[in-house]
């Protein structure tokens, strides 16, 4: 127990992320809000911190799955995984769900309002994350993987890592607050009882990109960007 409460809920899914289900069960943030304590959350959601961490326990106890050790891969391979993985599927599924979105709020806006502003806060995700994945992919991601080259003269106009993955993570802050917006105005992606197949396929295509946008900031703020910090200061000192 006390090496879990020694950890941020953050370092515990880099170490499995089979953690993440117990979190998402009690609607703690573990990829933007990650740099918590077991105990900070317990205290703050009101949580009994014996039964989280008997949760925990239990599911670590288990037979490890098939997911990737991901905190072991090599800093340009996770990169690689990120924007062929996450990037690729943000970028196919923005279009999908706007269609969707749109003729929900066209067939079922008058009686369900709360529709426009689900789709006027997605519609404000996918700009933002359009051009935040292009920072990453021209800015940050490059220059992680010059960095796991090895050790180099130049230096970049951002002057420190650490910039850009600070503006990265704020970035994140702002989508994952859009997102809780959109999960609360749709009652948790439920649909109503008066719901068309449309509008069940759209919030079940919502919650999922909701859940890819969880794992992919994750992978990012909790695993990547320590580890990009770490590896700098280490071709730094060389």
């Amino acid at each position: 127990m006390n090496d879990t409460l020694d950890k941020t809920i953050g370092q515990m899914v880099a170490e499995d992320y089979r953690t993440a289900q117990i979190f998402k069960n009690h609607k703690i943030d573990f990829c933007c809000k990650g740099n918590r304590t077991l105990q900070e959350v317990a205290e703050k959601k009101g949580l009994d911190l014996d039964s989280l961490v008997q949760e925990l326990d239990t599911v670590q106890n288990q037979n490890q799955s098939d997911q990737p050790d991901f905190k072991t891969w090599p800093l340009d391979l996770l990169a690689d995984y990120i924007e062929k993985k996450h990037h690729r599927y943000v970028e196919q599924q923005i279009p999908i769900l706007k269609q969707y979105l749109t003729k929900l709020c066209k067939v079922h806006g008058e009686r369900h309002p709360e529709l426009h502003e689900i789709f006027e806060h997605f519609n404000a995700s996918a700009g933002e994350l359009a051009m935040h994945m292009k920072k990453e992919e021209l800015v940050l991601f490059p220059w992680i993987r010059k960095m796991v080259s090895g050790p180099t003269n130049e230096q970049p106009h951002f002057g420190t890592v650490k910039n850009p993955i600070k503006m990265m993570m704020e970035e994140h802050d702002n989508e994952g607050e859009r997102f809780r917006k959109i999960a609360e105005l749709s009652h948790d992606y439920t649909p109503p009882a008066d719901a068309c197949n449309t509008y069940r396929v759209a919030f079940s295509l919502l919650q999922e990109f909701e859940e890819d946008l969880h794992r992919h900031i994750h992978l990012e703020n909790n695993i990547l960007f320590p580890k990009a910090e770490i590896l700098e200061n280490n071709v730094l000192s060389n």
